[in-house]
């Protein structure tokens, strides 16, 4: 299972969305708006140095595919900025999950994690990626990247992008209802019976 299907799997567990379709949708009218006009979004929480490095860190995540567009093409940043300006009890964790992403890189490799080579980023997210395999030591990252991973997931598919990227074709009108298709029931092992 590649890492895009595991984030999307991850992103359709109800438990995981813990914030509207109203907050995806405003922080996503903000981003067209920013865009609209030209100017690049001003984020209302992050400084420049930590939206650098959450744009940075939300397309590793779930990078582009042939499929569909990255998170920051999907105004995921966007997004998190705005839950996390609008959401006071998740500003400490946000803020400092970056940091400790910063720090630890700087101390593997004397530099922080924008300015990162790709392989030294890939080296830090495999160590904090895969929860059960992770040494202790790196534990607060793990629980950093857990969370920020989730935020990423739930913008992305909350988004037009990644609405489109499941190929989700809900909210249509069906004028008539036929049943569901033979060759569905049949893959299910299931009929209509009496």
């Amino acid at each position: 299972m590649d890492r895009r299907t595991a984030v999307k799997l991850a992103a359709t567990s109800p438990l995981l969305l813990t914030w509207s379709a109203c907050d995806a949708d405003e922080a996503a009218r903000q981003a067209r708006a920013a865009r609209a006009s030209g100017e690049a979004y001003a984020p209302k929480f992050f400084n420049e140095h930590e939206w650098q490095t959450v744009r940075t860190l939300v397309d590793l995540i779930l990078p582009a595919d042939e499929r569909s567009g990255s998170p920051t093409d999907a105004g995921v940043p966007e997004f998190m900025d705005f839950i996390t300006s609008d959401q006071p009890d998740r500003q400490t964790a946000m803020r400092g999950g970056l940091a400790w992403i910063d720090t630890e890189c700087r101390e593997r490799f004397g530099r922080s994690f924008i300015e990162c080579a790709a392989d030294e980023r890939k080296q830090l997210l495999d160590d904090i990626a895969w929860p059960k395999r992770a040494r202790p030591e790196v534990a607060a990252g793990v629980a950093f990247f857990n969370r920020f991973r989730d935020l990423t997931a739930a913008g992305f598919w909350s988004s037009r992008t990644g609405i489109d990227d499941l190929q989700y074709t809900g909210n249509t009108v069906v004028p008539q209802w036929t049943g569901c298709p033979p060759e569905a029931l049949a893959r299910l092992g299931v009929s209509y019976g009496a």
